[in-house]
């Protein structure tokens, strides 16, 4: 008995038909993002915002599987929302991420400590590299005693195919306008010298992390650098290093805001919109971050 093929032509189509349809519909009625410039709930005093996967500067959450992004564009403007409401007085955000691009992690980073909010993290499964910088960044730092955490280091890698084209007898032809346009290119072996050029770059993204949580937590240098040797920390050993301030919940870290504000807390939380045309566009891209981390990756401030 012959096995039925997919007609992946058929397939095609009809995403292409959806996608087409959900862009005609996005022209007309919006595409789904919240362009609000502040929080319309004029009971709510503290806002709650999500901080969860790979922090990027673009991207939006996967419903659908695939690689969850904390978009840094996304999260600075919904601080920028609770900032410009009036009735706003803290953030909460709510951590899961293992961190992600240092620009990414250092932008949100500046737009906490600029927001002239009281701010609070909460760290619930992991906030680790990047994802740490960022709560470093504020008032006070929760996290469970099994959290991950810490993991203050850069990561920056690429895989070698050269090996592998010389056993299939592929030749890579080089060329290049500028010495180092090529550096890392995975159809040949690195040099020496542009290992040494790679690692210094990481170094210098290192020593930016160190500077910021040492400014951040209260610590010095020193003590910053001890600990940032890329590892990371359950909950219980972080409070006890200080790089957290306590352990608990969400529900703690809104005890902690009505003590320092003398508030009783009403929150609202940030949930992301999205379009079908998103959910298309997540689909088709959702294995684009992991190539970028395994196959040609720039410099991660990642776990």
């Amino acid at each position: 008995m012959r096995k039925e093929v997919p007609n992946f032509w058929s397939i095609g189509k009809i995403l292409l038909t959806l996608f087409i349809i959900s862009s005609l519909a996005s022209m007309f009625f919006g595409s789904g993002n919240d362009d609000e410039s502040t929080i319309s709930d004029n009971k709510a005093n503290v806002a709650i915002i999500p901080v969860k996967g790979v922090i990027m500067v673009e991207g939006n959450s996967n419903p659908l599987g695939g690689t969850s992004v904390a978009s840094s564009d996304r999260i600075i403007k919904e601080i920028n929302k609770a900032k410009n409401s009036p009735n706003i007085k803290a953030i909460i955000f709510e951590i899961n991420s293992p961190g992600g691009g240092g620009v990414a992690s250092d932008e949100v980073g500046q737009a906490i400590k600029e927001s002239n909010l009281t701010t609070v993290s909460v760290i619930r499964e992991m906030g680790t590299s990047g994802a740490y910088w960022i709560a470093s960044a504020t008032d006070h730092i929760i996290a469970n005693r099994m959290s991950l955490t810490g993991s203050i280091g850069v990561i920056g890698s690429y895989l070698d195919f050269s090996g592998l084209l010389e056993d299939f007898n592929i030749t890579y032809k080089r060329f290049v306008a500028g010495k180092y346009k090529d550096i890392r290119s995975p159809m040949r072996e690195i040099t020496n010298e542009e290992s040494k050029i790679y690692q210094g770059i990481l170094d210098k993204m290192h020593d930016f992390f160190i500077t910021e949580v040492a400014a951040n937590r209260g610590l010095s240098e020193k003590e910053t650098r001890e600990l940032a040797t890329g590892l990371f920390y359950l909950g219980s050993e972080a409070l006890e290093l200080g790089l957290i301030d306590e352990l608990g919940t969400i529900e703690d870290a809104k005890n902690y805001i009505e003590k320092e504000l003398d508030i009783e807390v009403v929150t609202t939380e940030f949930k992301e919109k999205k379009s079908i045309t998103d959910i298309l566009s997540q689909l088709i891209s959702k294995n684009d971050i992991g190539l970028q981390k395994f196959i040609y990756n720039k410099p991660q401030l990642l776990d």
